[in-house]
């Protein structure tokens, strides 16, 4: 649970309106970002710049969340990315800029996402589609549920990587 006296958005009685795995995706998609303000945007450029032990970077996990969110959607939209989405691809491993400049470019693809899986709801999950260049097979379903989960563990890994930094640094 993030820590704060606010409970977590899948208690909150929110989203009602849509399937119970669309509202999942959506709860998934507020607590990272709450999750992440809590946990990262106290940390300096460096911090969150910093690799410890050969693990990316928290910075890394910030671009990759953003990214990853869009080419997922564009896959559950039934589109092939575009050589834009390529190539952001490539710097997600590049030394990023503020934590404010960080979280701002998150909270933009967050909002995104949440809008997009909205209206992905209107399609039946069993809806198929295709993953990459390989065309691999799966349901608009699968890909939502992948979003919610894909995010969650980079989530994880930023939390972790932002509290070793933090005591790399206090000590």
């Amino acid at each position: 649970m993030t820590q704060s006296s606010q409970l977590e958005p899948w208690l909150r009685g929110t989203h009602t309106a849509v399937p119970p795995f669309v509202r999942a995706v959506l709860h998934a998609l507020e607590l990272a970002g709450e999750d992440l303000n809590l946990w990262c945007s106290a940390l300096t450029g460096a911090q969150l710049n910093l690799s410890l032990a050969g693990n990316a970077s928290v910075a890394f996990h910030l671009r990759h969340i953003a990214g990853s969110l869009d080419r997922l959607l564009t896959y559950a939209e039934g589109r092939q990315l575009n050589d834009a989405q390529l190539s952001a691809k490539a710097t997600e491993l590049e030394p990023a800029a503020t934590a404010r400049e960080l979280l701002a470019e998150l909270h933009d693809a967050l909002d995104e996402s949440r809008r997009r899986v909205l209206a992905l709801a209107a399609l039946p999950p069993g809806t198929p589609r295709a993953v990459g260049r390989q065309a691999l097979p799966t349901t608009v379903a699968g890909l939502l549920v992948h979003v919610a989960d894909h995010t969650q563990r980079h989530v994880g890994q930023a939390i972790t990587t932002a509290k070793f930094v933090r005591a790399e640094h206090a000590g």
